[in-house]
């Protein structure tokens, strides 16, 4: 609600003519909208419809049928964003560093292929804002890991992804625009004494959502400082290139992961190398 009420009031106050429309379980209303009061531009907040986040594409593709102009994403990006393993491969084809992972579907059995080294982190593989990431999700032995991507299965109801864990700093880049580019600066996720309580420092639902878990921990989002130009220039560079190989316009946030060693790591068994350069690993979130 606040971030609504942000964007509403601020179109407002520069002087655009704004009406708000929520949308969950029927389509007509958004129909009815456009033809009664023609808006320029949609400005899309939609998290979920029916109760789904992967159905986000589809009002965007509604929209694209109505010839009206939108913010964010176009469908196809969503759909390759919302895929983990799907956006990994593709960036992994343009030799972006990625995590090895592996995919368990619902109801399949747990088999973790030899090349997947623990540690590894569990995740679901649609759903975003940290949505069923918690300390346990950290995972070291192969019983772990059948239980995580069981309790993925089970509460979250979708397929698991399991991703080679890599420790190691939160990074956050924008990138805006169409054909032209823009990035912005890095951002960081800190995580304030969370190491230093034994805990792994992930972006867990709770570190994202909870702001007296925050404050108590002192998590704080900010600038990303003591980065090196270079690393700095390579991440924004990294940036555009899975924007671009992913078909993303509009506006997109890319997460990284910034090692204290270089880490390569693709879908193939690759040997990690170490240099006195950190290296730089795309996470899989857009």
């Amino acid at each position: 609600m606040e971030t609504e009420f942000d964007v509403v009031s601020t179109l407002r106050a520069v002087g655009h003519d704004v009406r708000p429309l929520g949308v969950q379980e029927e389509i007509k209303p958004v129909r009815d909208e456009i033809e009664s009061f023609k808006p320029h531009v949609v400005y899309t907040l939609l998290e979920e419809f029916h109760y789904a986040s992967a159905y986000d594409q589809h009002i965007a593709s509604y929209l694209e049928l109505m010839k009206i102009p939108y913010t964010g994403c176009n469908p196809r990006g969503l759909i390759l964003a919302r895929g983990k393993d799907l956006s990994k491969t593709l960036v992994h084809h343009r030799r972006i560093a990625v995590p090895a992972f592996a995919v368990f579907r619902c109801a399949a059995s747990v088999n973790r292929p030899s090349r997947l080294a623990l540690p590894l982190i569990v995740k679901s593989l649609s759903e975003d804002g940290s949505f069923g990431i918690s300390q346990a999700s950290i995972v070291d032995t192969d019983e772990k890991l059948a239980e995580r991507v069981a309790f993925v299965h089970d509460r979250l109801g979708t397929a698991a992804i399991a991703e080679q864990y890599i420790e190691g700093r939160e990074l956050y880049v924008g990138v805006l625009g169409n054909n032209r580019l823009r990035v912005l600066p890095v951002w960081e996720l800190k995580f304030g004494s969370l190491g230093g309580q034994g805990a792994r420092q992930i972006a867990t639902e709770k570190a994202k959502h909870d702001p007296d878990y925050q404050e108590r921990v002192g998590i704080e989002d900010g600038p990303a400082k003591d980065l090196a130009p270079e690393i700095c220039a390579r991440i924004q560079r990294t940036a555009k290139r899975i924007y671009r190989t992913l078909g993303l316009d509009g506006y997109a946030r890319i997460d990284f992961r910034l090692s204290a060693t270089a880490l390569h790591i693709s879908l193939k068994p690759i040997p990690t190398r170490n240099s006195e350069k950190p290296g730089v690993c795309y996470s899989g979130s857009v």
